[in-house]
């Protein structure tokens, strides 16, 4: 790892075992997952629709709990706020009423915060997203790509430590989805904190991810588990290398297989 660049480990750590997840009417989402992540991993989740990827986050987050096994969070204050945990869904989810900073301000002043805390907090937030100059246009004004930076924003303001992202940039085009991985890449080497990234996609998950774990149709199990072999800083060339595909074909076997 180059330590030029090599992140702090900031984050949480996650254990998950034998964790399976059984909704009302029998439909068994889960069965039997163990999965371990380190703090200030980068770890995406593939798997076919249906297999329970977006529920095993929501069980990591706290949003959903398992029915069998156990997911514990490594490393976290119990006496803590819930703001060492941060979540992106697909869908940006911003007030349309409030413009970009105001929306970036929310969970700090849910939290109490100041309004000239929340504001410097925020507008550090947006600044690292690069949306300093909308920072007062609304939703309505705005692209799929800077909604889905502010939704992004708004999680980092309370500077989580295990942040989840539940296919975060899936309704994109192209062009912009692989702009945002890029900048995602970088605010994690930044940061340094955990990040589970949930998504279709097996060049999204090598270029973003240090490891990737692959699931099997429902009831979800993980069949694969594979570290990603690339340099520490990556840039949108690395797409068209040799060494980039070779790391896809094992994750897309998988898929397949699942």
């Amino acid at each position: 790892m180059d330590q030029a660049i090599a992140p702090q480990t900031q984050g949480f750590g996650v254990e998950v075992r034998g964790a399976g997840r059984v909704f009302p009417g029998g439909v068994t989402a889960l069965l039997g997952v163990d999965l371990s992540v380190r703090a200030g991993e980068f770890l995406a989740i593939l798997g076919p629709s249906g297999c329970g990827k977006s529920t095993l986050l929501r069980m990591i987050a706290g949003l959903d709990h398992s029915t069998s096994g156990s997911v514990s969070i490594v490393g976290r204050d119990p006496a803590r706020p819930s703001s060492d945990i941060a979540y992106v869904f697909q869908d940006a989810h911003l007030l349309p009423w409030r413009n970009v900073r105001r929306n970036v301000e929310l969970p700090v002043e849910l939290a109490g915060i100041s309004r000239d805390q929340r504001r410097q907090q925020a507008l550090a937030a947006i600044e690292q997203v690069g949306l300093t100059d909308a920072i007062d246009r609304y939703p309505a004004q705005l692209s799929g790509g800077m909604r889905m930076r502010v939704s992004l924003a708004r999680a980092l303001i309370t500077k989580p430590r295990l942040l989840l992202l539940d296919e975060p940039f899936a309704a994109l085009d192209e062009i912009t989805r692989q702009r945002l991985d890029e900048q995602l890449r970088e605010l994690w080497l930044r940061r340094g904190m955990t990040v589970i990234f949930v998504t279709h996609s097996t060049g999204e998950a090598v270029f973003l991810a240090d490891r990737a774990v692959v699931m099997t149709k429902r009831p979800g199990r993980v069949i694969l588990d594979q570290s990603i072999e690339l340099p520490q800083a990556r840039v949108g060339a690395l797409r068209a290398t040799p060494e980039f595909a070779m790391q896809t074909r094992g994750l897309y076997a998988a898929l397949e297989e699942a």
